[in-house]
């Protein structure tokens, strides 16, 4: 699974640059200064910092925000590409009619 700037700072897309601060800021609250937890805990740290630094830079937001909609179009299109190929391979399976529709379709035909 692939996750964005938006994850880390726990904010939904299209948030306000005041949400962006106070969402960075309660995520760094959540963590805590502990410095003993780790290289995890200092990767997590860069991930949050890498991501406020680009969500708090309009440009750099408009930027990251057309690439994660030119990779969701594209993931779309291949997941569409995917389900029509599996659409035309299936096979089709006729249900069995009813005995009386069986029954009307014959007199009909008669």
């Amino acid at each position: 699974m692939k996750y964005t700037h938006y994850d880390y700072l726990d904010l939904p897309p299209g948030a306000s640059a005041s949400r962006i601060d106070a969402a960075y800021h309660n995520v760094l609250d959540r963590f805590g200064d502990d410095e003993d937890n780790g290289a995890d805990f200092s990767a997590m740290v860069r991930l949050i910092h890498a991501a406020y630094e680009t969500l708090s830079d309009p440009s750099m937001r408009s930027a990251y925000d057309a690439r994660l909609a030119q990779e969701s179009a594209m993931a779309d299109a291949e997941l569409k590409a995917a389900l029509d190929r599996e659409a035309l391979n299936a096979s089709r399976r006729v249900q069995d009619a009813p005995a009386t529709l069986e029954n009307a379709v014959r007199a009909l035909a008669a």
